[in-house]
């Protein structure tokens, strides 16, 4: 029994050691290649010209939160705008006429029309004749006024709110 125990102990055991030696010089080539990553890594971070990566990642991120917020203030600026221009009397539109037509062919009569985009703003009319001039102003809220509007005004308030 001693025999067959040696036969089979010295085949195991060259097995082993193998194993060991192989396991051992997997070791060694990980050990080099973590050298090697530990050198990049330091490199990286620390850098040749003092530049600390980690620190300028740090600073980068920084800037790009006050980017952030910085963009969110001008949307809120750029809707105060947009709101504030909607109620700018930016829509003209001049009606010319004649206010008494059988005295001539004098267009020197009109009706001004100035709206925002909510159709609000006024209507102005000058009535020009001969020997006198009237001059009315009628506030327009949402497309109408309180009060009665002649044909030319109305005329110079549907021009006015066509336009884009």
């Amino acid at each position: 029994m001693k025999d067959q125990m040696e036969e089979w102990v010295l085949p195991g055991l060259v097995v082993v050691t193998l194993f060991v030696a192989i396991l051992f010089i997997l070791v060694i080539v990980l050990f080099v290649k973590l050298s090697r990553v530990k050198k990049a890594y330091k490199a990286l971070l620390n850098g040749p010209s003092e530049v600390n990566i980690e620190e300028l990642l740090i600073g980068i991120q920084a800037r790009l939160n006050e980017q952030g917020d910085f963009g969110k203030q001008m949307d809120r600026e750029i809707q105060q705008i947009q709101t504030t221009m909607k109620t700018m009397k930016s829509k003209v539109y001049i009606h010319r006429y004649s206010a008494f037509g059988e005295m001539g062919n004098n267009d020197l009569s009109f009706s001004i029309a100035i709206l925002d985009d909510m159709a609000d703003g006024v209507v102005l009319t000058s009535i020009y004749g001969r020997d006198q001039n009237y001059i009315y102003a009628k506030p327009i809220q949402k497309g109408v006024s309180t009060y009665t509007l002649s044909p030319e005004e109305k005329e110079a308030i549907a021009h006015t709110l066509q336009q884009a």
